[in-house]
């Protein structure tokens, strides 16, 4: 069955429509964790107790006791539901049943009857495995290839996406975020789970002891998402972007760059781009970057002003030679 992301997974569950079987991969345990449980939200609140199973394998060393897990969870997938539409079944740890830790008789016959099942599922149940990374090379992972559905955590489509993870995150250590505050963290980091990651560590230390978190706190600790690319103003530049360039400009000056090293950055791209996309223009350009770092040091006239203007000379260059192509600047 093809595979899904975690995004597509929560439109089949609002839509009562999901899969015979899921296998949530991938190493963020928080994501999927929050993404297993959300499939509980196909049964009705009151109807869960009965039609809602979680199993937590624990210790499956033993073939006998890999067994046991195995016939449990056949058998609560074999159980009708009671007064709802189906059942779900939830297995955390779920790498551990898939590739036993010793082989045995008793673990071959039951990984069968697991694989068996997995071939023909019921249709009034919907079973959900939380596993770690599989081996695509084994037996077991080309069989849920073929029979599941794969869904792989750690990856957000969008920007609704990033805010759901911001909440998880937050809410897995007790503490709320308000809505505007998840929303403003998400504009400002974008999809990159890494850095989300990273900001929303450092959101939870600057306000901890906090019960929530709030849109100041945000504004305190995450930088605009456009600064997450260090070169944005200097490729703007190189595209004759004055716009974009000067966008890029303020957002580094507000967030605390040093003018003298923006002047660096801008340097770095006369040097070495310049000579060969507009080399006539070379000396003029180089001219500009010495004289802004002459009134920089000397403290002649308001830094960002005179980086303003300088960002607007090389756009104006570039522009004129994106215009005049044969033409030697």
């Amino acid at each position: 069955m093809p595979a899904a992301t975690p995004s597509a997974v929560r439109r089949h569950i609002a839509a009562g429509t999901p899969d015979p079987v899921y296998v949530i991969l991938g190493e963020d345990e928080v994501e999927k964790s929050a993404l297993a449980h959300q499939f509980e939200e196909l049964v009705e609140d009151g109807l869960r107790a009965f039609n809602v199973q979680t199993v937590h394998p624990g210790d499956v060393s033993s073939g006998d006791r890999l067994a046991t897990v195995i016939d449990d969870v056949l058998d609560a997938m074999r159980t009708l539901p009671i007064m709802a539409p189906r059942r779900v079944v939830i297995v955390f740890q779920a790498k551990d049943v898939l590739i036993p830790k010793r082989e045995s008789a008793a673990a071959t016959q039951a990984l069968e009857r697991f694989e068996e099942a997995i071939a023909t599922p019921f249709t009034h149940a919907t079973l959900v495995l939380v596993s770690g990374s599989l081996d695509k090379r084994t037996r077991v992972y080309k069989t849920l290839a073929r029979q599941a559905t794969l869904v792989e955590c750690g990856a957000l489509a969008d920007q609704a996406d990033a805010e759901r993870w911001v909440r998880t995150r937050v809410a897995a250590v007790g503490v709320e975020i308000e809505t505007a505050a998840a929303r403003l963290l998400a504009e400002r980091c974008g999809t990159d789970v890494k850095r989300l990651r990273n900001e929303v560590d450092r959101l939870l230390l600057y306000a901890l002891g906090q019960k929530l978190v709030t849109v100041a706190d945000v504004r305190e600790i995450a930088g605009p998402a456009a600064l997450h690319d260090d070169w944005g103003m200097a490729n703007a530049i190189e595209a004759g972007d004055a716009k974009v360039a000067l966008r890029l400009l303020a957002l580094m000056l507000d967030a605390g760059a040093a003018p003298l090293q923006i002047l660096g950055q801008i340097g770095w791209l006369v040097r070495t781009k310049f000579p060969t996309m507009a080399p006539a223009s070379v000396k003029s350009a180089v001219d500009s970057v010495f004289r802004t770092d002459m009134a920089l040091k000397r403290s002649v006239g308001e830094p960002r002003i005179l980086l303003e203007r300088l960002v607007v000379e090389l756009c104006a260059g570039r522009r004129a030679r994106a215009a005049n192509p044969g033409a030697r600047w």
